[in-house]
């Protein structure tokens, strides 16, 4: 009585953790491109092939326990000598049966797939370089109309949500959402150039259905058709450092037409910034600039505070390198000086060069002189930053 009383609280609890989880997914999410279609299809015919021979092993191994049990009055035959033909047939048929699942019914799909996978060029209509760094996504379109634009994607999500303690409510899309989103067109195959700056890293978003590791010095390929409109996110799934969750992708899948509108309006944001780099800013508008540029891109290693996270990442409040002059008495920047270490980064910290324009390196570089808990009193202005570059 008491074993059948388990078995119904047993019950109970599964009922009950199913309807806590009524939004669980058995299976893989929404497929949205050609590639996480195909994908799915050949794991399910996988999934069917391999319950068909669970099925017919234990019917085989539940008939011959029942049939030959003592109790039936089954006896064992020990003084007959083992057959070596009949040992070999029963070991062949079942190998050949398996060869021809494996070879022909799983291999032919699987064969398919990979190739799908591998053809990044046929048909492709643009080509999208995506970079990954600790941690953070930088993505630069090399042809078509969008040619040119380049621009870092960042977490978003505030901070005061992060730190512990917080009771607040959290956003829906809590380390999913980020300040730049990659835009790509409805319909359109898109070859996708990938690497890194620093460690591995693997741009992931799983209603694609592709994964490709991002390694530094390499360019590794694939490839996303979005054919369904809409915003879809992933992240890192390679264990990128201290700051792996909080390095999310976010994809908008738009209509030729409104794609087009983003494009032009990104190409008009890019020149603003670009011709601000010309003018003469003041010191308060630069510390306000600084101020998001440093929460969105230094924050993660050197903190909100600028405490950092010793030895690894050094502390920016009293930093020799923070409070020391940034440019030499000729006039050129100094080696190892603030604005080189921005530039060009220095072991695990990225070259900001590449990631950043004038106006938010100047405004970085002030605000980390003047705030933080340093008062140099300094200002750099974007104009010195692009005379720095060249």
């Amino acid at each position: 009585m008491q074993f059948f009383k388990k078995i119904g609280v047993g019950l109970a609890l599964m009922v009950a953790s199913v309807s806590a989880f009524a939004e669980y997914a058995w299976n893989f999410p929404e497929p949205v491109t050609p590639m996480a279609l195909d994908t799915l299809h050949v794991h399910n015919k996988f999934m069917a092939i391999c319950m068909i021979i669970f099925v017919v092993v234990l019917a085989i191994m539940v008939y011959s326990i029942f049939a030959h049990r003592k109790s039936k009055g089954y006896q064992a035959v020990a003084d007959k000598p083992p057959s070596t033909a009949i040992e070999i047939f029963w070991t062949l048929i079942p190998f050949a049966i398996l060869l021809l699942i494996d070879f022909v019914i799983m291999g032919i799909p699987a064969y398919h797939s990979v190739v799908m996978m591998e053809d990044t060029r046929t048909e492709a209509k643009m080509v999208v370089k995506i970079t990954g760094s600790q941690w953070r996504w930088q993505y630069e379109y090399l042809d078509g109309d969008a040619k040119g634009i380049k621009f870092v994607s960042n977490l978003s999500t505030p901070q005061a949500q992060m730190d512990k303690g917080y009771q607040g409510a959290k956003d829906e899309n809590y380390l999913l959402e980020v300040d730049n989103r990659l835009v790509l067109p409805v319909g359109e195959k898109v070859r996708i150039l990938m690497t890194a700056s620093d460690v591995l890293h693997n741009w992931w978003v799983p209603q694609f259905g592709s994964s490709r590791v991002a390694v530094p010095g390499f360019l590794r390929e694939t490839w996303v058709q979005v054919e369904k409109p809409g915003t879809y996110r992933g992240q890192c799934k390679e264990l990128c450092g201290k700051g792996h969750g909080y390095m999310p992708v976010v994809v908008d899948a738009l209509p030729m037409d409104e794609y087009k509108v983003w494009v032009a309006a990104k190409k008009e944001e890019m020149a603003k910034a670009s011709a601000g780099a010309d003018k003469e800013w003041t010191k308060e508008d630069l510390m306000a600039e600084g101020k998001t540029v440093y929460e969105k891109n230094c924050a993660v290693c050197h903190q909100v505070s600028g405490a950092g996270l010793p030895p690894a990442f050094p502390a920016l409040t009293g930093s020799k390198v923070a409070t020391s002059p940034i440019f030499g008495e000729d006039g050129k920047y100094l080696k190892d000086g603030h604005l080189d270490r921005v530039l060009n980064g220095i072991r695990v910290m990225p070259g900001w060069k590449a990631l950043l324009n004038d106006v938010e390196i100047a405004a970085v570089v002030t605000y980390e002189r003047n705030a933080l808990g340093n008062s140099v009193g300094d200002v750099l202005q974007p104009s010195q930053v692009k005379t720095a570059r060249e």
